[in-house]
């Protein structure tokens, strides 16, 4: 470094003499690793998509500082501290953002007409230099940590970055023209409640037949597709035929792995996140976990800046480009830095079970292509907090562990939930990643696929999260889902015979129930109340208008419906590790009203404020997951619908500072040499 300022006027003092030779062979005779440490770090990368360096610094053999010193005199490029010596804004004019994002690199220094482009990666440089032939500028490389360069093409290209993930999905894809029209929606929803009224006032008991008739219209679609997805949930036929062969897991190269973890005003959560994802099995080397939050966000910075982070967990920053401030967006800045063949999405509150990556990697690698999503199951580990936490336990229960496995056999559409979700990078990237203005971009994102034509899979892994357990918060969370499913059904519907050609009559019809009809559910529910009015004596609007028969044929339907609910919410909460709740299901009728009130909340929004984000608050509840629970997790491996458990793969690698770590369930091996002969 010293030597490159005292001939900065020359951009021969970014070079030194090459050494041509291996990065292992410099590292060895320099001292930093040992001969079996070499030994053990390339019998590794016959089975893992990395550097050999990467590797070795994974394992705790080899100190980052090391490698790019080594990189250095490989290559005759300077090492340079783009900590100390940062890049010009300035210079961001004569390298494209693309390019920099595409080969991981900053432009450093503009000197005597030679541009010095700090990089971690030198055998990239020819290609790079190809991109930039029609430049005027000649270019040079000079050796920089990633980390460093990944924060300094942030700082140059952050607002340019940050335009773009806001606008990432084509617009007649994306609801986010919405935003100039807030006059008209309230016009619009001005005119519907003066006709409601009006009606009301000049026909109310027609009025209220017509709406209850809707009500329970939607109650049709959804019992009908419930008690559908019941029946498939157990006679149904498997979404896949199971692995190809020759795709064992022993005959592919591990790929690299990017985890986006979305942060936002996180002050309790952090340090907790930290030790959850430190029990992952899946070599580090190649495990990319990024940490993004907003750069006005000096609470979770501050909760970070007091928390130890590995080498494999490194913090994104997204800048404040426009007054947008949503997940999506976050997840599409920071998209563009991801290295991984394969993208994945956990919550802060996130427990993930320690082998999931290796089950994602196996089921993408016998998956035939068009399979680009695959959907993990979400459990909680504080259903035992109060009484709305069992209940919200019990309600995803059925949804992950009966419904939905359901829905995948019946070949419908999946709405993706938020967290727990791996997709094949080049299709996520081709889509547009997510809808930054919506406050449902999971949802969308699972329509969306299916519209192009690819398939999202279920996957019998387990990520434990935390329960919304305060009545408030309860609401407030609902109404964001609420409205964005409202949100998702209106931009899909533009053109309705588009979305019948690109999904087919029965997916078509699915996507109606799960958007459209469920939101009505939650906001019609008192309508379908009246009938216990019906049941306990008292007039009712359908009797006097259509008959009683009419009458008493609607509420069966209701209170068969009730009863489906109850039968497959006792079926969800039957396995270990959920029977406590089992005499809690005859509570939920009094637990999905405070559903009502959120959809009534998610109303009001859709109409002054589509695009505001109700953040949910997490750290509440306990962190640590009972036992019985986790064992709940593990039996979703024998319940769920898509994936056999994989066949082991083994490798045993060291944890970052050399201890031996567990690798799918195989004990460590008994000294280095013996690692250095495992078979993957």
């Amino acid at each position: 470094m010293s030597n490159l300022r005292l001939h900065l006027s020359d951009p021969q003092a970014a070079v030194v003499p090459p050494r041509h030779e291996a990065l292992g062979r410099l590292l060895v005779e320099h001292g930093a690793i040992s001969g079996p440490d070499l030994v053990h770090g390339l019998a590794l990368q016959r089975h893992i998509d990395a550097p050999v360096g990467e590797i070795l610094i994974a394992e705790g053999l080899l100190g980052r500082q090391d490698m790019l010193s080594a990189l250095s005199r490989q290559n005759g490029a300077q090492f340079v501290d783009l900590s100390l010596d940062p890049p010009s804004k300035s210079l961001r004019r004569l390298l494209p953002a693309s390019l920099a994002l595409q080969f991981r690199v900053v432009p450093w220094r503009l000197v005597g007409g030679a541009l010095l482009v700090a990089t971690d990666n030198p055998a990239q440089f020819k290609r790079l230099r190809a991109c930039m032939a029609n430049a005027d500028v000649k270019m040079l490389p000079v050796i920089a940590d990633a980390t460093q360069i990944r924060h300094h093409i942030s700082r140059l290209y952050g607002d340019e970055l940050a335009r773009k993930a806001a606008k990432r999905v084509p617009a007649h894809e994306s609801c986010r023209a919405w935003g100039g029209q807030s006059v008209k929606r309230r016009v619009w929803a001005g005119v519907c409640a003066a006709a409601v009224l009006t009606a009301l006032v000049l026909s109310p008991l027609w009025t209220l037949t017509v709406m209850i008739l809707w009500a329970v219209l939607t109650l049709v679609m959804s019992t009908g597709l419930k008690a559908a997805a019941f029946v498939a949930m157990f006679f149904g036929p498997k979404q896949h035929s199971g692995p190809r062969p020759g795709n064992a897991p022993d005959a592919f190269r591990l790929p690299r792995v990017s985890m986006l973890v979305p942060l936002l005003r996180e002050r309790e959560i952090a340090g907790a996140l930290i030790t959850r994802l430190s029990r992952l099995t899946y070599p580090k080397s190649l495990l990319d976990v990024m940490l993004v939050l907003e750069e006005g966000d000096t609470v979770t910075r501050e909760t970070l800046a007091r928390t130890d982070l590995p080498p494999w967990i490194t913090v994104i920053e997204v800048p404040e480009a426009n007054q947008l401030t949503t997940k999506p967006r976050a997840l599409n800045y920071a998209l563009d830095f991801c290295r991984g063949t394969i993208i994945g999405v956990w919550d802060a509150e996130d427990a993930p079970e320690p082998d999931q990556i290796e089950r994602v990697v196996s089921r993408f690698q016998q998956a035939p292509a068009k399979v680009a999503c695959l959907q993990g199951v979400l459990d909680y580990y504080n259903s035992r907090s109060n009484w709305l936490s069992r209940c919200f336990t019990i309600e995803y229960a059925s949804w992950w562990r009966v419904i939905l496995p359901g829905i995948a056999r019946l070949g419908l559409v999946i709405p993706l939930g938020g967290t727990t979700l791996f997709f094949r990078a080049d299709v996520l990237k081709h889509l547009g990643g997510w809808d930054a203005h919506n406050v449902t971009e999971d949802a969308d994102l699972g329509v969306r696929l299916a519209r192009h034509g690819y398939v999202t899979e279920l996957l019998p892994t387990v990520t434990f999260e935390e329960a919304n357990c305060r009545a408030w918060p309860w609401v407030r969370q609902r109404s964001r889902w609420l409205k964005g499913f409202l949100i998702t059904w209106c931009v899909h519907m533009r053109r309705p015979g588009v979305l019948l050609k690109d999904l087919g009559l029965l997916r078509f019809l699915g996507v109606q129930t799960m958007l459209l009809a469920t939101f009505s559910q939650f906001l019609c529910a008192p309508l379908l109340w009246s009938f216990w009015l019906a049941l306990a004596g008292l007039p009712h609007p359908v009797a006097l208008t259509l008959g009683s028969g009419v009458l008493w044929g609607l509420a069966g339907l209701f209170i068969l419906s009730e009863v489906l609910n109850l039968l497959i919410a006792c079926v969800a909460v039957s396995r270990p590790g959920h029977r406590h709740l089992l005499g809690w299901t005859l509570t939920l009728p009094a637990y999905f009203p405070l559903g009502t009130l959120a959809a009534f909340k998610a109303v009001y929004e859709f109409i002054s404020s589509p695009f505001y984000w109700d953040k949910t608050q997490h750290g509440i509840a306990q962190t640590e997951i009972p036992e019985d629970v986790a064992a709940a997790g593990t039996d979703a491996r024998r319940v769920a619908v898509v994936l056999p458990a994989p066949e082991p793969s083994w490798v045993s690698v060291r944890s970052n500072r050399g201890r031996e770590a567990n690798v799918n369930g195989v004990e460590p091996g008994a000294g280095r040499r013996a690692r250095a002969a495992t078979h993957m």
